[in-house]
């Protein structure tokens, strides 16, 4: 039997279905004789010993593979060195995947652990799944502040978008005669100090000028000729008080994540060179956070067979329609990990902004009449081909190669 038109394995399937404080485990031969379980277990070292104790009262003389959907960060633990006996094969399934079984099997509105335990026992038998390997500390390591730098970026993001709403409570117009607030000094000064414009007002041009130069910023006459009538116009609202009070929580929150980052791309750059991914750092537009975060995202670099295989899991590849010889490809899939879609578009940005030949290829599918998605999705598939190049070959990048 097969599915999919692929052949069944001859091997023992483990299925295990992972939640957050317990699992559900079912043993099944190649003849889909269900050999134990559906059988729940706490995720507790002594708990899954014993049910393993119980697997191997089972086993018929065959190999065993071993099927763990991937629930978030819940399945982790069961994919340790270590956890499994030795010799058993260890391998991860997408959700999507497992979920796209059921409703192979006619269960696509039905979910409990024994049907997805089958599902993922045919997956299994049906030769899918990627195998699970070993990770380098570094690459581990590297994985951990990639993604914790990622979090403190969304939440700074996020406290930018409220400060700036409690700006403009409080000193209306402000944006209009510095569109960037916080991305310059001068900005920073003002939303600091001039939270209240009638202080801004009262100061005037040539003395706000002295007040920068004290705190050793040069803030330019025509800067200031746009800030301090901006001060003298503006209406604030009636929870201006209020929103300077939340504004200087703000402040003091935006500089320690601001902290947090910059500590974080210092542990990424002191990682990167021990890992597989340290070559991508030779690439015009890519540094160590790219790199870095397309290492987090690729994890194991040995157990992608291919660019293809590696393009196809991040959800890039154009969703397709055939039928009676005729085809329609959609917009990308977006089935796929995110954290890697988001790597390879970020990559692509890189070879757009700083690589001559990706440029030049960008700038014809312009010519062509593509859209800016199209175009991204393009430099990503460019980059993915690149990155996955030179960490197999661990090799820096040769423009006349990629030209």
């Amino acid at each position: 039997m097969s599915i999919n038109g692929a052949p069944v394995m001859a091997a023992t399937v483990v299925a295990v279905d992972v939640g957050k404080n317990k699992a559900a485990l079912s043993v099944t031969d190649a003849a889909r004789h269900r050999l134990l379980g559906p059988a729940e277990f706490a995720m507790t070292a002594p708990a899954l010993a014993a049910v393993v104790e119980r697997v191997w009262a089972v086993l018929p003389d065959a190999a065993v593979k071993v099927g763990v959907e991937a629930a978030g960060h819940y399945h982790r633990p069961l994919l340790g060195s270590g956890v499994w006996p030795a010799g058993w094969e260890l391998l991860e399934l997408s959700p999507a995947r497992v979920s796209e079984q059921r409703r192979v099997q006619g269960r696509r509105r039905v979910k409990t652990d024994a049907i997805d335990l089958e599902a993922i026992t045919e997956l299994v038998l049906a030769g899918h799944g990627v195998p699970v390997t070993a990770r380098a500390a570094a690459v581990i390591e590297l994985s951990g502040w990639a993604m914790h730098r990622s979090r403190r970026v969304q939440t700074r993001t996020a406290t930018k978008n409220q400060f700036l709403a409690q700006l403009d409570r409080c000193f209306p117009g402000l944006t209009l005669a510095l569109p960037d607030v916080l991305g310059t000094k001068v900005g920073r000064l003002v939303a600091a100090e001039f939270a209240d414009p009638h202080r801004l007002a009262t100061l005037g041009v040539t003395r706000f000028i002295r007040f920068a130069a004290n705190r050793g910023l040069r803030v330019r006459r025509s800067a200031a000729d746009r800030l301090v009538p901006a001060a003298r116009t503006a209406l604030p609202a009636a929870e201006a008080v209020v929103a300077r009070q939340v504004m200087a929580d703000d402040f003091v929150l935006l500089a320690c994540l601001d902290a947090q980052i910059v500590a974080a791309e210092a542990k990424m750059a002191r990682l990167l060179p021990d890992t597989p991914f340290a070559p991508l750092t030779t690439v015009p537009g890519w540094g160590t956070v790219r790199a870095a975060n397309y290492g987090a995202a690729v994890g194991d670099p040995r157990r992608w067979p291919g660019a293809r295989q590696l393009y196809r899991a991040s959800g890039l590849s154009p969703a397709q329609y055939e039928s009676a010889g005729k085809r329609r490809d959609g917009s990308i899939s977006r089935e796929g990990n995110v954290a890697l879609r988001r790597a390879l578009i970020d990559l692509g940005i890189g070879l757009w902004r700083a690589d001559p030949a990706a440029r030049r290829y960008g700038q014809q599918l312009r010519a062509r009449g593509k859209n800016g998605g199209v175009i991204g999705c393009a430099m990503a598939h460019r980059a993915n081909k690149i990155a996955y190049a030179l960490v197999r070959d661990q090799s820096g990048y040769d423009p006349d190669r990629w030209a």
